[in-house]
């Protein structure tokens, strides 16, 4: 999960790297550090604590040099602290590396390396992946110690070196761990991301597995960790600065919840067929007939794209007439699944790097199934290994607290959720009705983000509230546990979701005077007995929120507050009473002074077990 940059070439090394970390921080943010190669040899800078603190502490201080290594670290092995922070550097001051990773059999090789003399000073794997390096590096290259190096590590790594004696390279290498290079003019760059360096350049090669790169300040070697060389020419990425940039918002996660009416549309936009009542799925190529005829279908995922998933199954199997099942996906990949001819699994990742996802991906491929991804960043590797797939067009998402991606990912669903149920037996009619309700959402969305200064007063109101129930039924279930997924990753504050009927199997036992009760209480099927629930928790004395569909006088009189959003076909509401839950819990937050876009322990993309 930890954010590596490296950069060789004409440009103010320091600066190249803080700015590339700063756009990585997402990644990690429990320490950070730079390595810088130079006539003196390698300087390196770290401090625990975000990179801000790094950059006071280097304030504003020019390391001659002409090639560098950053980290931005999630901890693994070894307590955040300077010592523990990346690079690490040999005792002789030879070598430094970076990694974003884990190495399953440090304990043997560093075993091993301490009979032959070897002395560690950290508590972390990634000092022994150094020490192993550094013990084949004895008349061979840099790049060949790297690779001898690697054929003895079990885990997963996305590292770059770089060596006082051989100063004009950077070697890196890749299993499991995302990496990325920038080809530019005179000038290259490595990282775990291409926003780290998306204003120098556009061109990146994506590493598979098992691949190596040594870069030069004006070339570049691509191979295979067999030393196979590869020729695979650089893509041109669509990123702008501005995307990944606050544009005036405190925090990323505001913006990204105001982004959604455009978002959602951009999901939409080119996938849908109003004269014919149905949706395009250009991304699914040859495997669009497979989805017709499937027997079942298998929803892989992790956190919030896995209550995605939960309203996809509702929607393919009440729509799409398809048995579905949702498994977490650290859970699937450990156990025996039972893949039958006829199966087609979806992965779905933000970042398209999930580990669990990515090896529940590769076990369901392994055993024959079909496997489609929903993924939102283009090149990631659950894009690249999947057999087809849709991308959400969501542009990067920053916030660690998934919000525009959420709403994103249920709307592609409904899209393949469409244009399995036009194939099947939904009639053109109903099509059209479903296009329509899809090309309504942008407008129904800016409404809901109008009521942004209402929503604050309420979490101002219940800011220092310790716990909260989130309860909703049918499509809006999920709902609930994504709102309160929300609130405990970005406030602290304890927040569960159930099914409203569950209420009464265990957590009524909660309810007091002193605990909030957000219920998702729209109008459809399951009104009434929202309603009865409602009122259960009134007699308890629990302080009833409610989502509300606009125009429901009603549940004026049952609730403390009311957030109203439009009406909407119900398959598709979550995409709507998401957004308030978005809202709560980042007011909530922001009252409470919390780190909103770094919450405490987390980071975005997990790409570590």
């Amino acid at each position: 999960m930890c954010g590596i940059i490296g950069y060789i070439g004409h440009r103010d090394i320091v600066s190249v790297l803080l700015a590339g970390l700063k756009r990585m921080e997402y990644r990690g943010y429990d320490s950070s550090g730079l390595a810088v190669l130079g006539s003196d040899g390698i300087d390196l800078k770290k401090r625990i604590g975000k990179i801000a603190d790094l950059e006071e502490d280097l304030n504003g201080q020019k390391i001659p040099g002409w090639l560098g290594i950053g980290h931005t670290r999630w901890a693994t092995h070894g307590v955040p602290s300077t010592l523990n922070a990346h690079p690490h550097k040999t005792r002789s001051g030879e070598l430094a590396l970076i990694h974003n990773g884990i190495i399953e059999n440090y304990t043997a090789i560093r075993d091993d390396l301490s009979r032959k003399g070897h002395h560690f000073t950290t508590e972390t794997d990634t000092e022994t992946l150094l020490h192993l390096i550094q013990d084949y590096y004895r008349g061979c290259t840099l790049e060949e110690a790297v690779r001898e190096a690697l054929k003895h590590v079990k885990g997963t790594y996305g590292i770059a070196v770089i060596s006082r004696t051989e100063p004009d390279k950077i070697v890196v290498a890749r299993q499991g761990s995302p990496i990325v290079l920038g080809i530019g003019e005179n000038e290259n760059f490595v990282a775990s991301d291409m926003a780290a360096f998306i204003e120098y350049t556009k061109d990146v090669i994506y590493l598979n597995e098992g691949e190596t790169a040594v870069i030069y300040k004006d070339h570049f070697e691509h191979k295979t960790l067999n030393n196979h060389k590869i020729n695979r020419k650089p893509e041109r990425i669509n990123l702008s600065v501005e995307q990944i940039e606050k544009s005036g918002y405190p925090h990323f996660m505001l913006k990204e919840i105001f982004e959604q009416d455009h978002t959602v549309e951009d999901a939409i936009r080119g996938r849908l067929r109003e004269d014919e009542g149905t949706a395009r799925l250009y991304g699914l190529g040859k495997y669009k007939d497979a989805l017709t005829d499937a027997k079942r279908v298998i929803i892989v995922a992790c956190g919030t794209s896995y209550h995605a998933g939960l309203i996809g199954e509702y929607m393919l199997e009440e729509f799409g007439g398809i048995p579905v099942e949702v498994e977490y996906a650290s859970e699937f990949r450990y156990r025996n699944p039972i893949i039958e001819p006829g199966t087609i699994v979806f992965a779905i990742s933000q970042s398209g790097e999930t580990a669990d996802t990515l090896a529940a991906m590769r076990e369901a491929k392994h055993k024959g199934a079909v496997c489609l991804a929903i993924c939102n960043v283009v090149g990631s590797t659950i894009a690249r290994e999947a057999d087809a797939g849709l991308y959400l067009y969501a542009g990067p998402e920053i916030g660690v607290a998934s919000t525009k991606a959420f709403t994103s990912q249920i709307t592609v669903l409904a899209l393949i959720t469409l244009y399995i149920a036009r194939r099947k037996k939904m009639s053109i009619l109903d099509g059209q009705k479903w296009v329509k309700e899809m090309k309504s959402l942008q407008r129904k969305i800016q409404t809901i983000l109008k009521s942004d200064g209402y929503i604050k007063k309420i979490a101002e109101f219940f800011k220092d509230r310790p716990n909260f129930l989130y309860l909703g039924r049918g499509y809006n279930y999920p709902v609930a546990m994504e709102g309160a997924l929300k609130l405990k990753e970005i406030s602290y504050i304890h927040a569960e979701g159930y099914p409203a009927a569950e209420m009464k199997h265990g957590p009524i036992a909660l309810i007091d005077k002193d605990m909030p009760v957000v219920f998702i209480a729209i109008k459809d099927g399951t009104y009434d007995k929202i309603m009865s629930n409602i009122e259960e928790v009134r007699a308890r004395n629990g302080r009833v929120i409610a989502i509300a569909t606009q125009g429901d006088e009603e549940i004026k009189s049952k609730a403390e507050s009311v957030i109203y959003v439009p009406e909407v076909a119900y398959p598709l509401m979550p995409i709507l009473t998401v957004i308030p839950l978005q809202l709560l819990a980042y007011h909530i937050a922001s009252f409470r002074g919390a780190h909103i876009d770094q919450p405490r322990n987390l980071a975005k993309s997990v790409t570590v077990e």
